[in-house]
């Protein structure tokens, strides 16, 4: 508890992705207020054309709080 899951286009190198789960964990610890050995970040390349079948298709409307407007 708790885990973020990053799903984004390809074309970033693992340094990019490792920077930006570190981010992400460290800003979380922040608002939530717990601990690092508790946060998990994950980071999966998903390409263009999947993107709607593997990602819009698959997330629930009522759990999406930002929503990407392209």
């Amino acid at each position: 508890m708790p885990h973020i899951s990053v799903k984004m286009y390809p074309g970033r190198d693992e340094e990019a992705k490792k920077n930006l789960a570190i981010k992400l964990k460290e800003t979380l610890m922040k608002e939530l207020g717990t601990e690092e050995k508790y946060v998990s970040v994950s980071v999966e390349d998903v390409p263009q054309d999947e993107w709607k079948e593997v990602v819009l298709d698959k997330t629930p409307e009522d759990t999406l709080f930002v929503k990407a407007n392209f």
